[in-house]
């Protein structure tokens, strides 16, 4: 474990504790992996649990309720050892403080377009993209409507808003033109070599939770430019091209930490901003599916998960019954005998509360996997020749995604 000390008081992340941190944190989840790669909602029973028995037997008593109410904090769980040992680990490994912050305020019809909680994501990106240098010229990547460029722009600064859908192009334009400013909005495919065309070194590339390679690409095409300085919320790391996650700088390429599509996702595991509706839809699919694997077993005589596609949300108006035998079909199973449907609904949520409960442990490296790349991000950005720093810029109940990377040349 990373020496306690070197972390207190807990302050965001520069210069050489980039490195070091990374290091740590690669260690931790490489000695790990066993923990957080299965997952319990593919596999009946995780390799793990046979070595900690008295812990997979206590989360496997518990309730739906209660491995919801842990889901979004299981450091805190009070659970058998060596879980509380991970808890400790992973939160100290975690540690990270806010970047500095300026307080400004923006007229109240410049919010006027924006949902609430977007609002406040942009203005705490705003107050925090602060640099040595004040920008004079801002590039909002993936922009959709410009709000975050716009805001930047408050003191008189100039801004670009890069963005692909036309119809958002359209939109910022005209609000943007409502507010009286002087604003380009272009329509860009930022993966499009015609992209490189838009930078010049004195912009200030900016992107708030721009997805997977998008924002990779910002980082790549910013410092070809030799942009002086950007800012980036990173969102979405499973967003990618390949399966395969490609490191991007020296310390992660030579890492054994061998990441693929779907591991990219678990840092994205959180419910925070979902409403009771959404949570109640997605209870209803995923207990319904886990039935489903518990029928598809049987009657394939292959015990082992099979991937299903996505549905709509229709198809949780059918009958439990109706539902299988529907799915059954679209995967070309064999015939399915006459069940005991409510025993085999039941049986999906009783599955439901284990599965949930088993992604407790999982859930203790979600921030570890997630900080290890956004140090991958700060630490290329490092080899660029950039001065970088890596903090909060708000709190996790208004965003999960809540770090930030400022890069400045020196």
């Amino acid at each position: 474990m990373i020496g306690m000390s070197k972390l207190e008081p807990v302050s965001f992340l520069q210069g050489a504790a980039l490195e070091e941190r990374f290091n740590a944190l690669n260690s931790f989840l490489i000695q790990h992996q066993p923990l957080w790669r299965p997952k319990p909602f593919i596999q009946l029973t995780l390799p793990w649990e046979q070595t900690y028995q008295a812990l997979s037997a206590w989360l496997r008593a518990r309730s739906l309720d209660e491995a919801e109410a842990a889901h979004n904090s299981p450091h805190t769980l009070q659970a058998p050892l060596p879980f509380s040992g991970w808890a400790e680990e992973s939160r100290q490994l975690c540690a990270i403080g806010e970047l500095p912050r300026q307080h400004s305020e923006a007229p109240n019809a410049w919010s006027v377009d924006v949902p609430g909680r977007k609002w406040e994501q942009v203005e705490a990106f705003t107050q925090h993209a602060l640099f040595r240098h004040p920008p004079s010229h801002w590039l909002d990547w993936c922009s959709g409507k410009g709000h975050l460029g716009r805001r930047l722009s408050l003191s008189g600064t100039a801004f670009d808003c890069l963005e692909y859908d036309p119809s958002l192009v359209d939109a910022g334009r005209c609000i943007s033109k409502r507010l009286g400013l002087s604003a380009h909005h272009y329509e860009q495919d930022v993966m499009d070599e015609s992209v490189l065309n838009r930078l010049e070194t004195s912009h200030t590339p900016v992107a708030l939770h721009a997805c997977g390679d998008l924002h990779v690409r910002l980082m790549q095409v910013a410092s070809a430019a030799r942009c002086s300085a950007l800012a980036i919320a990173p969102c979405c790391y499973n967003r990618i091209s390949g399966e395969q996650y490609r490191p991007l700088s020296t310390d992660a390429k030579g890492s054994t930490l061998l990441l693929s599509k779907e591991d990219l996702g678990l840092p994205l595991c959180e419910t925070v901003t979902a409403g009771a509706r959404v949570r109640r839809q997605r209870d209803i699919s995923m207990a319904r599916r886990l039935g489903f694997d518990l029928l598809q077993r049987e009657i394939r005589e292959i015990d082992e998960y099979l991937p299903t596609p996505p549905l709509p949300t229709s198809w949780l108006q059918r009958t439990f019954r109706d539902y299988c035998l529907e799915l059954a079909t679209l995967k070309k199973l064999p015939p399915v005998p006459e069940q005991d449907w409510k025993a085999l609904e039941a049986a999906g949520w009783m599955r439901l509360a284990t599965v949930r409960n088993l992604e407790l442990v999982r859930g203790l490296f979600r921030r570890p996997l997630e900080l290890w790349l956004l140090l991958d991000r700060a630490l290329y950005l490092q080899e660029q020749g950039y001065q970088v720093k890596l903090g909060r810029f708000c709190d996790y109940d208004l965003t999960p995604r809540n770090l930030m990377l400022l890069a400045e040349k020196p």
